[in-house]
């Protein structure tokens, strides 16, 4: 019928509008890739110094749910790569285990991470708050977000993802949602609404992404991953819910109404003390100059099989 193509009209010109919300970010390095010194800044487009945590907005398109994305790691590299909550500028640093860089392994057969993996900026998961489906504090991060595109995204790079589902994992006892979604740029996005479409477009990923979190931390000698709801992935409203209650957190992060001590809760465009342009400038200054990256230790490319007992 007429009122039919009218709307698919509508929605493929939707799609087109929101495919170019791409927002234009800049990164700055420094120090050596794979080191305790690298560490990436982020800067808008006006040139700014911004915190990839506070200053950019979590919402591309609330209504159709579609949230920037920080992208900390990309698909298929180890590298344990995360926004620093706890410095200045919350630059993007490689974790640390004992001192050395962290690396996760790969769990066969898994190669490094099997998703875009970054943060939702403007969230937070707040220790001292009790999550009401898990039972537990928050990790003290933004919320982790999964992006199940074609595209192998940068260090630092914003994307625009499609909000798709939740899944509640419980790490060492904290709170650790992670959000899946696919960026608006990819082909096959029109045609995924909701969680139970994945199954249908991509096959096998939503368990294989459950598997992946349960088991990524036991060649480390650590104890496999718990979810709540038994490793179901919850629904796109129940995400959207989940992504405006840490949001809200957040907000009391950086009014001051909340804080931690280990969090830096100031960016260059928000927060109760926003960072000055010339403070700003001070830190990066200190930083050390970008030198080509260390190698990568032979021992990441193991293939780790893993035996669970169930």
């Amino acid at each position: 019928t007429m009122f039919t193509s009218f709307l698919q009209r509508t929605h493929s010109l939707t799609a087109t509008i929101t495919r170019r919300l791409k927002m234009s970010y800049s990164i700055e390095e420094f120090g050596t890739k794979y080191t305790t010194s690298y560490a990436v800044f982020m800067k808008n487009a006006d040139g700014k110094f911004v915190s990839p945590f506070h200053d950019i907005p979590l919402w591309a398109d609330e209504e159709n749910g579609v949230v920037n994305m920080v992208c900390e790691v990309p698909r298929w590299s180890n590298a344990k790569m995360e926004i620093d909550t706890g410095k200045e500028l919350n630059p993007i640093i490689q974790d640390t285990k004992k001192g050395k860089p962290r690396f996760v392994h790969n769990c066969f057969p898994h190669h490094g991470y099997i998703w875009n993996y970054g943060a939702i900026p403007q969230t937070w998961e707040n220790p001292d708050v009790k999550d009401t489906h898990t039972g537990e504090g928050g990790d003290n991060d933004p919320l982790d977000i999964c992006d199940l595109s074609d595209s192998i995204a940068t260090i630092g790079e914003v994307k625009q993802v499609k909000v798709l589902g939740i899944l509640a994992m419980i790490d060492e006892g904290e709170t650790d949602w992670k959000v899946i979604g696919m960026d608006i740029n990819d082909p096959r996005v029109d045609s995924l609404t909701d969680v139970d479409d994945l199954e249908k477009v991509v096959r096998g990923y939503l368990g294989a992404t459950v598997e992946w979190f349960r088991v990524y931390k036991i060649p480390a000698g650590k104890p496999e991953n718990k979810f709540a709801f038994d490793g179901e992935v919850k629904d796109k409203a129940f995400a959207l819910d989940i992504i405006r209650d840490t949001h809200e957190q957040w907000k009391k992060l950086s009014t001051g109404e909340v804080s931690h001590e280990k969090v830096s809760a100031n960016g260059t465009l928000t927060g109760a003390k926003a960072i000055s342009d010339e403070k700003a400038a001070e830190i990066v200054k200190n930083q050390p100059a970008l030198t080509a990256p260390a190698e990568i230790p032979a021992s990441v490319n193991q293939w780790h099989q893993i035996n669970l007992n169930n």
